[in-house]
């Protein structure tokens, strides 16, 4: 007997990993009662592929059975191929899990013909199922499914899986090795043990089980052995125990340090040397803040209080470690104004990113249940979204959504941690002013808020630098406006050096035998070379910049390179004959002719050269003086 799962993603990227399905496939196939009876086999799409082909792929599997794990960004598809699958093949046995069937257990029957739903975790429950179909027994009454029986909804539940040792490991198991060098989604837990009203994690028996340390160790080895690049750990709370969160934080730095992780903690558990091990990491720390009134917080089913909020991420600030904030607008009574005040808070603490969201009202949440009664207005079909509520109206949510995506473009996306509260006190506004500023800026310019996806970094870059332009000269600044721009120009050579990939420089014995000056050397495309109106290396060491004192305490004027080498940004400030070598080097000519030119004389030409092409910043064919093996 087969038992096919098809994972529909929502689109490519480093978490698209068919996660349910690896840990289903890894129990049911060293079930004893199935070992030599049942296979399963797993395929994994994208949403938007066509459901012709999601059923030519099906049939060719000849399954008994066809599962499908139904999350908020694939119910919609999913519900449209089971229709499909039940008309072309009426004898298939047609299942479904997942969060969507979990909490909307009604509904989703109602929308597809599926046979059963699988409600809560499914590893025992399918195995149960499996073998009741082997033997040929009724599926009704099956702990763990929703199904209809003589059209009413019958949902029986069954206990979560208190140790989780008891599940194999997929990732052990090899199923999910073509994943890894993209990205992987590694989970560490089950279960929430907080009760936000919005969120179905909040909807469990607030119980947190966690897979043993040793699994946990030899799992870690194994990706990282495979060149696992990135990691999404999987624990919504990942520092709720601390003695456990810190030794898998020091067994990643001893045994990943190359490894890009992100993890969600709770900032109430954050201490001072959580920070620190965070920050020596290759790592983003996302904070689920949600909410900056406390009011607001308190019915959903959350605390927040300011002072400690802020207390704890100066431990991460403190500490440099890099760290983003999660922002929910339209909450239960929550208001524009409650929610601009949050942003601005969030804005003062120096976030590295925001994440910025209207309030999804999830199926068989306490918001959901009780959202008629508040006056939310909502889509009753994925993605939920709150349209508007009695205290956000249509209105008032568009701007939300309008400074969320200005945030998106101008802060996150723009990469102005570094920057944006010295700006902001150099124009003596609050940073939502500014943001505000900015978001009606944008909308004259363009005529419309666009999506940050339709904007590549350079064009952000330049919004950035002339939307500052005309809000210095607005604000009768212009004396502090160099300064800001050269911050802003740095962090955007910056962060394009940071994803760069630099060449491979000659070793020094080769180095020494290639004669530069005859050579026609080109600037590397990991090289970005700008000129600052200060000098750049006096900015960097100054901290925050404060543009007053820049513009009138430092030296005025450098040229400078920025690239990636010895797995670090490197930036060099260079004396400009120098700069405007570099800056003519594009292989048309030879370097010597361009010294010349430059009157740069021939041995210090040869000497810079050398450094430049050490360090990777310049290029050209040296194939022939490589080693022979």
């Amino acid at each position: 007997m087969n038992l096919h799962l098809i994972t529909l993603h929502a689109m490519p990227s480093a978490q698209a990993v068919p996660l349910a399905a690896a840990f289903l496939k890894a129990y049911l196939d060293q079930a004893p009662a199935l070992q030599g009876k049942v296979t399963t086999t797993t395929a994994e799409f994208f949403c938007g592929t066509p459901l012709e082909q999601l059923v030519a792929s099906i049939k060719e599997q000849q399954p008994a059975i066809v599962g499908l794990p139904v999350y908020v960004w694939n119910r919609l598809e999913c519900c449209k191929l089971i229709t499909i699958l039940r008309q072309q093949f009426p004898d298939l046995l047609l299942i479904a899990g997942g969060p969507e069937a979990t909490a909307d257990p009604a509904r989703l029957l109602a929308e597809a013909p599926f046979d059963l739903l699988v409600v809560g975790e499914g590893e025992l429950t399918a195995a149960e199922l499996m073998e009741r179909r082997l033997d040929g027994a009724s599926l009704q009454g099956l702990p763990g499914t929703a199904q209809l029986v003589g059209g009413e909804l019958q949902v029986i539940p069954r206990p979560q899986i208190e140790d989780l040792a008891i599940l194999p490991s997929p990732y052990l198991a090899g199923l999910l090795d073509t994943h890894i060098a993209n990205g992987m989604v590694w989970q560490l837990s089950r279960g929430c043990p907080y009760a936000c009203e919005f969120c179905y994690d909040g909807m469990g028996d607030r119980k947190v089980r966690r897979y043993p340390l040793d699994r946990m160790e030899q799992e870690l080895a194994y990706l990282v052995s495979r060149g696992a690049s990135q990691i999404f750990a999987l624990d919504s709370t990942f520092n709720t125990d601390k003695k456990r969160a810190k030794h898998l934080l020091r067994l990643i730095r001893e045994t990943a340090s190359d490894v890009h992780f992100h993890f969600e903690v709770r900032h109430e558990l954050l201490d001072k040397e959580q920070a620190q091990l965070f920050a020596q990491l290759t790592c983003s720390v996302q904070i689920g803040l949600q909410s900056a009134d406390p009011a607001v917080a308190g019915g959903v089913g959350r605390t927040f209080n300011r002072d400690e909020f802020t207390a704890k991420v100066m431990l991460l600030n403190d500490s440099g470690a890099t760290f983003g904030f999660d922002l929910i607008y339209g909450l239960p009574d929550d208001t524009l104004e409650k929610f601009k005040e949050g942003l601005n808070f969030a804005l003062s603490l120096y976030p590295n990113h925001l994440d910025i969201f209207p309030l999804a009202v999830l199926p068989g949440t306490k918001v959901a249940h009780k959202a008629a009664a508040i006056g939310m207005r909502h889509l009753s079909d994925p993605p939920y979204t709150l349209l508007e509520s009695a205290s956000f109206p249509l209105a008032d949510m568009a701007r939300a959504r309008q400074l969320g995506a200005a945030s998106d473009i101008f802060y996150s996306r723009g990469k102005a941690v570094a920057w944006f509260n010295g700006v902001v006190r150099g124009l003596k506004l609050k940073p939502l002013e500014l943001l505000e500023r900015f978001a009606d800026w944008l909308q004259g310019q363009m005529g419309r808020m666009p999506d940050e996806a339709e904007l590549d970094d350079g064009q952000i870059w330049q919004l950035q630098r002339r939307f500052l332009i005309s809000l210095f000269d607005e604000r009768k600044a212009q004396k502090l406006l160099p300064a800001a721009l050269d911050c802003v120009d740095y962090h955007y050579a910056y962060g394009v050096a940071l994803m760069a990939v630099p060449p491979i420089p000659p070793d020094d014995d080769q180095l020494l035998q290639l004669d530069l000056l005859k050579m026609k050397l080109a600037r590397a495309s990991s090289l970005t070379l700008l000129p600052f109106s200060y000098e750049i290396l006096d900015i960097l060491e100054s901290g925050e910049p404060d543009l007053a004192w820049i513009s009138k305490q430092l030296q005025t004027g450098s040229w400078a390179a920025i690239y990636p080498a010895h797995g670090e940004v490197c930036t060099e400030s260079l004396i400009k004959p120098y700069y405007r070598l570099l800056e003519e080097l594009d292989g048309t000519r030879t370097a010597g002719a361009i010294a010349k030119q430059l009157r740069i004389p021939a041995a210090d030409a040869l000497e810079f050269l050398q450094f430049a092409m050490a360090e990777g910043m310049v290029t050209g064919e040296y194939s022939q003086f490589k080693h022979l093996p």
